[in-house]
């Protein structure tokens, strides 16, 4: 993966959080409540659950609580399983995203495991960090902070959204299945210009599975 510039290490973080605490911003429990009524009932309500704890662990460090994404890596790569919740909308948009080969070794199109292990190449579970945009070898990224203990490595690993030929969905309806990232969430190019502006810097990203212990 290109890294042009180094990632937001957390004290950036933590400061730019700071620094963007001077603006407006709905108060934790509207945010939650939101939260829990926007979201589908297409979205695991365990993960939901999980999700409302980690705004609550990390409140200081989302910067906006407009947008918030749950990954759902229960489902299969095939199935839309990312999704997108617009609290203010009260709408929830699903999306299909890959998964680290790391935690599918033998390319089923279902998480076995995850990790956060550098050269693993496989998915870590927690919440994250959304940061700045950047241009790589995929085109245009964003890069991710892991919050959690489960994902304090993201940064170190080059963990990032973008977009990828083999999360498109013609790779699902004739496979069956996405091909696999090193870890990243990669989107298919008719996604991820939707997803790099609804999920803009300052946001959360939860990724787990409801079947793993919390």
């Amino acid at each position: 993966m290109s890294i042009q510039r180094p990632l937001p290490t957390r004290r950036e973080a933590i400061a730019a959080g700071a620094a963007a605490i001077a603006l407006a911003r709905p108060a934790l429990a509207h945010v939650q409540a939101g939260l829990a009524a926007a979201a589908s009932p297409a979205v695991n309500r365990t993960l939901v659950r999980r999700a409302l704890d980690a705004l609550a662990r990390h409140n200081r460090l989302i910067w906006s609580r407009d947008v918030i994404a749950i990954v759902d890596f229960g489902l299969p790569s095939a199935e839309p399983r990312f999704h997108i919740v617009d609290i203010l909308a009260g709408t929830t948009t699903s999306l299909r995203v890959t998964h680290g080969r790391g935690s599918d070794p033998d390319h089923t199109g279902l998480l076995q495991s995850f990790s956060d292990v550098p050269g693993s190449a496989a998915s870590s579970s927690g919440a994250y960090l959304t940061g700045p945009e950047y241009v790589g070898i995929h085109g245009l990224s964003r890069r991710l902070v892991g919050l959690d203990p489960s994902n304090a490595h993201a940064e170190d690993r080059a963990i990032v959204i973008h977009s990828a030929w083999y999360a498109d969905a013609a790779v699902a309806e004739q496979q069956g299945k996405l091909g696999r990232s090193d870890g990243c969430f990669a989107f298919g190019e008719q996604d991820i210009a939707q997803v790099l502006a609804r999920l803009r810097r300052g946001r959360m990203i939860f990724a787990g599975r409801a079947d793993d212990p919390a």
